[in-house]
This record gives structure tokens, sequence and C-alpha cells, in this order.
């Protein structure tokens, strides 16, 4: 089996740009058929901290029983810090576990980024679970096209 086989992608939050203000459009995976989840987080240009709920907290990871309920943190799924204004272009990621007791939908808590300057500063959050089998296509990829090397 290709390692790529083995994963499904979720984009939870497409790069995006703010100042002062939590980025829109943070979305959550569906952890159905995971044993393992990473949230990769990808910085661009910064202008100042980015945090979960406030640019001076560490980014964590939160779940809920449904994608629209009320999400709780997840023990032990945070960075050590808030990103700093000084780490571009950089790339950090948070691990869970799935075998162990979870919720069905996992998030990164409301990131948040500002200093009021009037510069943005750039984020993406993309999930990469690992299957407990093979996906058949790519839409159970998560991807809208899957291209993989025939065996042949």
């Amino acid at each position: 089996m290709n390692l790529l086989q083995s994963l499904k992608f979720t984009q939870c939050l497409a790069p995006t740009a703010v100042d002062n203000a939590d980025f829109a459009g943070n979305g959550a995976v569906d952890t159905r058929g995971l044993k393992e989840l990473a949230f990769l987080i990808e910085t661009g240009d910064l202008a100042a901290a980015i945090g979960s709920t406030a640019e001076g907290t560490a980014i964590k990871i939160e779940e809920c029983d449904t994608v629209g309920g009320s999400y709780t943190d997840v023990t032990a799924a945070a960075l050590a810090d808030a990103i700093a204004g000084t780490e571009d272009n950089s790339l950090f990621c948070i691990v869970v576990d799935l075998k162990k007791s979870h919720k069905r939908f996992m998030r990164v808590n409301a990131p948040h980024a500002g200093d009021g300057s009037g510069t943005e500063s750039l984020i993406s959050v993309v999930a990469l679970g690992v299957r407990d089998k093979t996906p058949l296509d790519a839409t159970e990829a998560g991807l809208t096209e899957l291209i993989l090397p025939s065996n042949d």
C-alpha cells in the first residue's frame, strides 16, 4: 500500500491573512475512520503573533460530538506557546492519537492574529489523517483529484 493511500486530507483553514481578528472559515475534521490526525499549521509573512482565541495564547486543538456543537480542548494537543510574529514561513504540527477516547470532530481553536498595526499575518491549516483502511477514491481521501502510480 502506498503511504498516500492511507491518508485523508482536510483543508481546515485556507491561506488567509488578517490583522487584529479571528481567521474566518476555520473548519473541523471528521475523524471517523481515522487512527491518527496531524494538524499542519503553515505561516507566511507575519506582522503579529498568532494564537487560539487571542494572539498571546498557544494554538490548540478542540473536539466535539457534532460539527456545530460546543467544542472542548483536547488534552495535551497544543503548541508550547503562541506563534511569534517573527516566525515567518514556518511549519508547526500538532498530532492527536485517535486510538484513545475522543470525539468525532476536531479543529484548531479559533486562530487569531493581530496587533492592530494594519499589517496582516498569513496562515493556513491542513489536517492529515491516517486512515484505518485504504480510501477507494479521491473523494474519500479528501482530495479533488488523486493520481497514484500503477502497479503494472
